[in-house]
């Protein structure tokens, strides 16, 4: 795996980490392959049971690289993945990685941070924790699966208040979401991550991947055709001056003036 995802195992758990401190683990388009190649490697390897995400460095990631990502999807959405490799966001209901993952985060953890989150299964975060779904204070709407997400984990009024403001919530506030599931001093998510992945590890796998079968099963398909239209219904708002004005408020340090148009 080259070095913007390492990749590293402990017994038969796979460790999966962004690996672009200097950049705040901000993903770009090789991040974005490099981690669903990661999840494949998980998904494909019978030896492994259990999966943690993680970051490098002193933040889980800032997000997408909003100005790579914007001319991708023009061309029609996410890149191609190559054969074998897993959806990391889960959107694919065919190319979902299929074994627990459990998510360790710390620092900024901000748009397609939580919506990976959302994806994966346990997950625990460090105190100094900063989450933010900032779409909306860019002229645009979360394509990772936030907008359906978080409504399953927390609930319609949790997840308007966030969504619909982009406002930043720390650790606590998480953890009373139910975003989280343990929170921890820094330093310490990591090693509390890969310590729930072992004892997940420990148990029956056929018995681990059924009761992840049922758990998804009860969602129906809940939410699909949501995660159908992500992207289709983004493209007018990537031509809009919305988003130019909130891609300019934010490289000029500023508040954004948006006109709804």
């Amino acid at each position: 795996m080259t070095d913007k995802v390492k990749v590293t195992r402990h017994g038969a758990v796979l460790c999966i980490g962004f690996n672009r401190p200097e950049k705040l683990n901000a993903m770009d388009i090789d991040l974005y392959v490099q981690l669903g190649e990661a999840y494949g490697q998980l998904e494909a390897d019978s030896t492994l049971r259990c999966g943690v995400l993680y970051g490098e460095g002193k933040h889980f990631t800032a997000g997408l690289e909003l100005e790579k990502w914007a001319a991708q999807f023009r061309t029609g959405g996410f890149p191609a993945l190559p054969a074998g490799a897993c959806d990391p966001f889960g959107l694919d209901p065919q190319r979902r990685l299929s074994k627990p993952l459990v998510v360790a985060v710390q620092g900024v953890c901000f748009t397609a941070g939580i919506e990976l989150m959302l994806a994966g299964d346990v997950r625990v975060a460090a105190e100094d924790c900063r989450f933010g779904q900032i779409e909306v204070t860019r002229g645009l709407y979360p394509v990772g699966g936030a907008t359906i997400r978080f409504i399953q984990n927390i609930g319609w009024g949790n997840s308007m208040r966030y969504l619909l403001t982009g406002d930043e919530f720390g650790a606590q506030e998480a953890l009373r979401l139910g975003l989280v599931q343990e929170v921890c001093s820094v330093g310490e998510q990591f090693e509390l991550a890969l310590e729930i992945a072992q004892r997940i590890a420990k148990q029956a796998p056929l018995a681990v991947l059924q009761t992840l079968v049922s758990a998804r099963a009860s969602l129906g398909d809940s939410g699909q055709q949501a995660m159908d239209r992500l992207i289709p219904d983004l493209l007018p708002m990537l031509d809009s001056d919305d988003f130019a004005e909130g891609v300019a408020s934010f490289l000029e340090r500023r508040a954004a003036d948006f006109k709804g148009r």
